[in-house]
């Protein structure tokens, strides 16, 4: 019997950090796509932006509702208005929305999906589907085989966040502080208000009464989420770091059931995606080798003497690539498993 053509996708907003990167992941992987079209809001005439994909020559189209009509799958990755414009056209349209840049991540009547975690969500094959925030993608994976074979009283996260979570624009001014630094010229300052190159800033947006941002806030919320846990019992603390792209996190855990610390370590390797060090440095699961990289990483494992089921776990994953694009690669093909008749 002759296998069925691959699905007809669409990526729209592909000059975004996180459309460059679906882009990247769809070009290098297995999936046999019958076609790909590109597509930006910002372009007014078709054949004034040329790309690529997979080496053919592609155009990229002006965006409209008509050149959506046929898809079989559409990767949303450009502006929040943009994609709540034509993503809600799913239903209409026959075609199915993935969006990666969390902007229907508020409504919950549309699903956060983390792949490998909470995929029953796709058995209904909805519409549109969201990407949760990169740190819930990054947290599911490294807290879900712990909950499981332990029970989790309680988690705490401390989390370097990169400039990258501000899309190009964060990467751009990191940069030029970091070169007006070292020239002596003054410092750009739009994103962050403040010196962020070679600096640690406690927050980036106005926190609520508890100090707390309304990104922190979101996490929890979204993690609880994704994990059908209300009371799942998370508290985490951002802070702004001098990195271009990865979010590092420390996080305390208290497990339910006393634990020896190979019994944590062999519990975090049983998941597909967390990736422990290939070396015995401790210091070799850092931002820099990560960056770029399919996984989350786990580094140093400690255990608190002291506190009985108390660890300190060190991992590292790329917000871009495991905290967005392949998730969202991984969710489409869920959906469209097995693909979608002609």
């Amino acid at each position: 019997m002759a296998a069925k053509p691959g699905p007809k996708v669409a990526l729209v907003g592909t000059t975004s950090l996180r459309g460059r990167e679906i882009k990247r992941v769809l070009e290098e992987s297995d999936w046999p796509l019958r076609s790909v079209e590109l597509f930006d809001p910002d372009i007014e005439e078709d054949f004034s932006r040329l790309s690529q994909f997979r080496d053919e020559a592609k155009v990229v189209r002006r965006l409209t509702r008509e050149a959506l009509e046929g898809r079989d799958l559409v990767f949303f990755s450009a502006d929040r208005e943009t994609n709540m414009t034509f993503a809600p056209l799913a239903a209409e349209l026959g075609f199915l929305a993935v969006d990666l840049n969390e902007s229907f991540a508020g409504r919950t009547d549309i699903p956060l999906v983390v792949s490998g975690i909470n995929d029953r969500r796709l058995d209904k094959r909805p519409a549109v589907v969201s990407n949760p925030h990169p740190l819930v993608i990054i947290l599911a994976h490294l807290l879900t085989p712990l909950e499981r074979r332990f029970g989790l009283e309680k988690a705490v996260a401390f989390v370097l966040q990169p400039a990258s979570a501000f899309d190009e624009s964060g990467i751009d001014e990191l940069a030029g502080q970091s070169l007006s630094l070292l020239s002596g010229t003054s410092l750009p300052m739009s994103v962050f208000k403040q010196q962020s190159a070679f600096n640690l800033l406690s927050h980036t947006s106005q926190p609520d009464r508890n100090g707390f941002s309304p990104e922190e806030r979101r996490v929890v919320s979204e993690l609880a989420r994704v994990l059908d846990r209300p009371d799942f019992p998370l508290s985490l603390s951002v802070v702004q770091a001098s990195l271009f792209h990865t979010y590092a996190l420390m996080c305390y855990l208290e497990l339910r059931s006393e634990a020896g610390l190979q019994e944590v370590k062999d519990a975090l390797k049983e998941s597909p995606l967390l990736k422990d060090s290939a070396s015995d440095d401790f210091c070799s699961v850092s931002c820099i080798s990560v960056t770029g990289q399919d996984g989350v990483f786990v580094g140093q494992v400690k255990r608190e003497d002291r506190f009985p089921g108390s660890f300190w776990v060190w991992s590292v994953a790329d917000n871009l690539t495991r905290g967005s694009a392949l998730n969202a690669l991984e969710v489409a093909r869920g959906l469209l498993d097995p693909p979608v008749a002609p």
